[in-house]
Order: structure tokens, then sequence, then C-alpha cells
């Protein structure tokens, strides 16, 4: 066993999640034992399943038990039996205020043998991370209904925006690009003709922070450009930061222009505590059980856990082995279409990662 040893906790979840995590996991295992550091998982039951068992979404003491973890693996949250926003709001969103993950990290990466709708864009276009503001903006849930039920009927949804949430949401924006060092580009996304109070903090804590990293060009889009742009001119883009809500709905696209949810793979980061990592796809409960799963996005949530706990050889092995296996093996990212089953497609890149390919 190396010098180091991480302590993840483990939460497959839902539906499929069990089935992905258990490939994550042989990845994990495999790059561990090759880069000369130890691993030691510890699951939790947490989701769909238990919750109709025993009612209990997040049970009393686990958070803070999280709390003491190195990082935590999510395989995917989402029972058919379940209303829809239970378990959403319950477990993902409490988990990431609680821990106060206040970072939602999303690379948009078009893999070589990956098709993306976009014509005539490729690998060298499509390759940037949104950096969304994770625990304020709408999802805070300030607000509140007036006179139910009836023909007067009030809903107020309050945006809530802080110095603090805003400015360390962007500085960890910056400091990534800089990390990335590849176009050295941050893009402020928001709507500053409508939300005037809102982006007015952000736009202000913006161009203040940027003054700070005179290495780095800044620039402005409306969340309705940027979904455009994203469309005709990804190239254009290194890292986009942005709120709650801009950021939600932009990784969402960001996911279809990489090739679909089977690939992409994003992190809830505290980077002074403890961060989640997670495939974005759902629970997809009809293919339970069925072994015919996409495991790449789960195994690439991997590669980010890793280059968030400073293993960044462990992470590029396990990056290179993906490329290799999309681009010589996988035929597609659709459940059931692969040309591999789940458990096959965990085995080609846990041996890529042993034995990594030229070039």
């Amino acid at each position: 066993m190396g010098e180091k040893t991480y302590q993840v906790a483990v939460i497959p979840g839902d539906g499929t999640g069990p089935e992905v995590m258990r490939e994550a996991l042989k990845v994990l295992t495999t790059v561990a034992a090759e880069e000369g550091f130890g691993v030691e998982t510890f699951p939790y039951d947490l989701g769909g399943d238990r919750y109709l068992k025993t009612g209990e979404i997040l049970p009393n003491g686990v958070v803070d038990e999280l709390r003491g973890f190195d990082a935590i693996l999510l395989g995917a949250i989402g029972h058919p039996d379940v209303t829809p926003g239970v378990l959403e709001k319950g477990l993902l969103l409490e988990l990431r205020f609680q821990l106060d993950q206040y970072v939602n990290l999303r690379p948009v990466i078009l893999y070589p043998g990956v098709d993306t709708p976009l014509k005539d864009k490729g690998p060298e276009d499509i390759d940037f991370v949104v950096v969304r503001e994770n625990t304020e903006g709408l999802y805070a849930g300030a607000g509140g209904i007036l006179r139910k039920g009836t023909p007067h009927e009030v809903a107020i949804q309050e945006s809530v925006n802080t110095r603090m949430g805003v400015e360390r949401c962007i500085r960890f924006a910056f400091e990534y690009c800089r990390k990335r060092n590849r176009k050295k580009k941050v893009t402020l996304c928001g709507k500053t003709n409508v939300l005037t109070y809102a982006f007015n903090l952000w736009e202000r804590a913006f161009y203040e922070v940027a003054r700070e990293y005179p290495d780095i060009e800044t620039d402005y889009a409306h969340v309705d450009a940027t979904c455009m742009w994203m469309v005709k001119n990804p190239e254009w883009f290194d890292v986009i930061v942005t709120d709650n809500l801009f950021g939600d709905i932009i990784t969402d696209l960001g996911a279809m222009i990489q090739g679909g949810m089977g690939i992409a793979a994003g992190g809830n980061l505290n980077p002074q505590g403890v961060s989640m990592f997670e495939p974005i796809g759902g629970s997809a409960p009809k293919y339970t059980g069925k072994n015919v799963i996409n495991p790449l996005a789960a195994i690439a949530a991997v590669q980010m856990m890793l280059e968030h706990l400073g293993e960044d050889k462990a992470a590029r092995r396990v990056e290179d082995a993906i490329r290799v296996v999309l681009s010589r093996h996988v035929k597609s990212l659709a459940a059931g279409r692969m040309g591999y089953s789940t458990s096959e497609v965990g085995d080609l890149v846990a041996k890529y990662v042993k034995e990594p390919v030229a070039g």
C-alpha cells in the first residue's frame, strides 16, 4: 500500500446506480494499485429503496459522518415509486447545502469516437468547463405561496445571492482556469439586462476578482446567447461561471453537445471540505439489472474525484483509458447499443489503466 490511503463514502443509489458504481470502483481500485495509493470505500444505503422501506431520506448523523471522508461517490438518485422532487430535494440538495458544496463543476468534453449532434464540430472544438454556483440563487428555497388553491393565488420564488457566495464561486472559476491552462478565458454567463439586482452583484464581483488574474481574459454573455454560442461556436469557451439556475440549464445542453448523458460527469465541490462526484444521467430504472447501462460517466466521475484529491497522474490514466475505449471499442453511448455489457466496458477501462496505450 502506498503512502496515502483515501477514505471514500459510496452512495450507489437507485436503479442502475449500483451497476455503474461497481464499474467505477473497479477502475478506482485498479488505478490506485497502479499508482501506489490506497482506497477504502464505505457504502451508504441512501435513496429510493431505503425511503420506501423506512420513510427516511437522510438519517440523523449521516451528514456529520460524511464530513469525515476524503470524497463521496454517488451512483444515481431517482425511483419510479417516489414522487419526483422528494429525493432530489431531501437528499441531493440537502447534501449540497449541508456540506456547503458551493461549486458544481461540469466538464464538457467531446471524446474521440463520440458523435455530437453539432455538424462540423470535433473534439478540438468542444472542451470547456462550467462552474455553477451550487448553494444559493433560486435553489435556496426562499419564497412562499399566498392564497393557495384560489383564483388569486400568488407564488413567489426568490433568488438569494450573497457577495460571499458569488465571490467564492467566481474565484474558484479563475483558479480553475489558471490550472487548466488552455485558452485562459473565463466567461460570466448571466442576464444583466433583466435580472438587474442579482447580476449587478455578479458582474461587479466578477470584474473585481478578475483584476487579481491579469493572465486570464474575461468575457460576458447573456444566458440565452450562451446557449446559442454553445451550439454555434463551442470552441469560444474555456471556463463559464454562472449562477445556480442558469448553470443547471446550460450543463444539460453541454451534456448533449458532448454526446449525451452517458459520458457526462460532475462534481459538487467544497474545496475546504468534502466533495461529491457523480454521473449526470439519472437512475434509468428500466435498465436495472440488465448489465447494459453505460458506466463511462460514473468512471469519469472517479477521474474528477482523483483530480480533486490531487492524484493528477491517476486522473490522467483514467481519462486516457476512457479515450481509448471510446475511440477503439464502444459503438454508442446508449444503453444496450454499446457493443459491450456494463461490466465489459468497466473491464476495458481497467485494462487500459493497467496497460496505457502510447499516443
